[in-house]
């Protein structure tokens, strides 16, 4: 599976990478995967306000539609505005191109897993 070990996983497969008192946003590679052809994405507005389990958008593939959950707590100050004309990204480079929103925190992430705890978690799932 492909993780990264510089991220933080929540368990309903997003992803976060903490610079700073900003976070960037994203799906996982698993989630991708599971989701199939990814064919259009809804995505929070630059000014939207963001709050840890809630969702935050969603993602349509030829598979099935998918909400997506914020893992942090915070505004958007960005969005990946490249995913509108090539929601394809999110499968081609889940964790650099494909990334979702830049968010300011409001607060410091809580109950996210390592790389390690997600890899145990989705295996678990598998089973």
């Amino acid at each position: 599976m492909s993780v990264k070990p510089d991220l933080l996983y929540s368990p309903s497969h997003e992803w976060a990478r903490i610079e700073g008192n900003e976070a960037v946003l994203g799906i996982t590679h698993f989630a991708q995967d599971q989701l199939g052809d990814i064919t259009f994405i809804d995505l929070p507005a630059v000014g939207d306000t963001l709050a840890p389990g809630k969702e935050m958008g969603s993602v349509e593939s030829v598979k099935a539609a998918s909400d997506i959950y914020s893992p942090v707590a915070g505004e958007v100050v960005a969005v990946n505005e490249a995913l509108e004309n090539a929601p394809e990204l999110m499968n081609q480079s889940p964790f650099d191109k494909g990334w979702m929103v830049r968010v300011r925190l409001s607060a410091q992430p809580s109950g996210l897993l390592d790389a390690k705890g997600y890899e145990e978690a989705v295996a678990n799932e598998a089973h």
